[in-house]
């Protein structure tokens, strides 16, 4: 009987973790790469990292897919066409399967060469691959999970998400428009990612002025749980505004030692009513000992013993999650 009642509660908890959404924070050194993994084990991977180092970041990549039973990616996401976040494409398709490609259409700033260095490659590779180019309004079609497209190619919802969202947002009255950004983080590809009860904001590289769209005069997204923060924490993206209007449980930021991170970003967070979490990828340098999360937080606290330590979540359809950092294993639940 003792040995029967063992085997039944390792199948009870197998059974619950087959019910749940994974999502892997992958650290590639300020860059961004976030796997999310459904229930059915079906995978979407939003980002893939740098080019170079040795293939450092799709190897990362790979790992993190390993460790959650993913051997292809099933939906993989461009949020735009910089090096850190386009850059990898290449190196993790020659590691690992990929299904279909989803980006924000051509590039738009082609007089910058930095640019077009990046997107060349990309749009000769995506060739070779089912692909969409992903307007306001589209859906990614990842089992289990609602993956909504809120901005794209300089284009935002003008519609509120949920019956609750399109409030006026009192955090716009201090926060006003930055000098426009020609280039790519203003065409980035944003979404809102809903599993149950829960809801997750992943805004890409989104520029300040997209997300006033979004969230100024009224709230146009509603708010979430998890919060993977925009452009990884610089200062001209994750005003006040739009974090107040997520009003998020925990955020989870993608910086790295000298990439992101910054105070002015750190601030906005951390002022959010009711956040319970702010947990980073890298110690920020530009942040110091004031700003910074604390140290327990931080899955890569010290560039000098850097390990591509990640941060992991893993949520349940009644809306609670865990998040756990891969380098002490500490974890909390929410």
């Amino acid at each position: 009987m003792k040995f029967r009642s063992l085997a039944l509660l390792a199948l009870s908890a197998t059974a619950l973790s087959a019910q749940n959404l994974r999502i892997i924070a992958i650290d590639v050194e300020g860059g961004k790469s976030t796997l999310y993994v459904s229930p059915s084990g079906e995978s979407m991977l939003i980002d893939t990292g740098y080019a170079g180092n040795d293939g450092r970041d799709a190897k990362r990549i790979v790992a993190a897919a390993n460790s959650a039973g993913v051997k292809k990616i099933d939906h993989l996401v461009v949020t735009h066409y910089h090096g850190d976040h386009a850059g990898g494409v290449a190196q993790l398709a020659e590691k690992m399967p990929i299904g279909k490609i989803y980006d924000h259409g051509d590039a738009i700033d082609k007089q910058n060469q930095k640019t077009i260095a990046v997107y060349e490659p990309y749009r000769a590779l995506r060739t070779k691959y089912q692909r969409k180019a992903l307007k306001v309004g589209d859906k990614i079609p990842l089992a289990g999970v609602l993956v909504e497209v809120v901005a794209s190619a300089g284009q935002t919802i003008s519609n509120p998400l949920l019956d609750d969202a399109g409030k006026p947002n009192a955090a716009c009255e201090s926060v006003k428009p930055l000098p426009p950004d020609e280039g790519e983080n203003a065409k980035s590809l944003a979404m809102i990612i809903t599993f149950g009860k829960l809801r997750i904001a992943d805004l890409g590289d989104l520029f300040w002025n997209q997300e006033l769209e979004l969230a100024c005069p009224t709230n146009l997204l509603g708010k979430v749980d998890l919060y993977m923060t925009t452009h990884h924490g610089t200062a001209t993206s994750g005003s006040e505004a739009i974090v107040h209007a997520l009003h998020p449980k925990v955020a989870i930021m993608n910086n790295g030692a000298d990439k992101g991170g910054s105070i002015k970003a750190l601030k906005a967070i951390k002022s959010s009513p009711d956040l319970e979490g702010l947990w980073q990828l890298h110690f920020s340098n530009e942040a110091g000992k004031d700003h910074n999360t604390v140290g327990n937080l931080i899955a890569n606290p010290s560039p000098d013993n850097d390990q591509g330590f990640a941060i992991e979540v893993t949520a349940r359809p009644d809306g609670t999650f865990t998040v756990r950092n891969n380098r002490n294993q500490l974890s909390k639940s929410y």
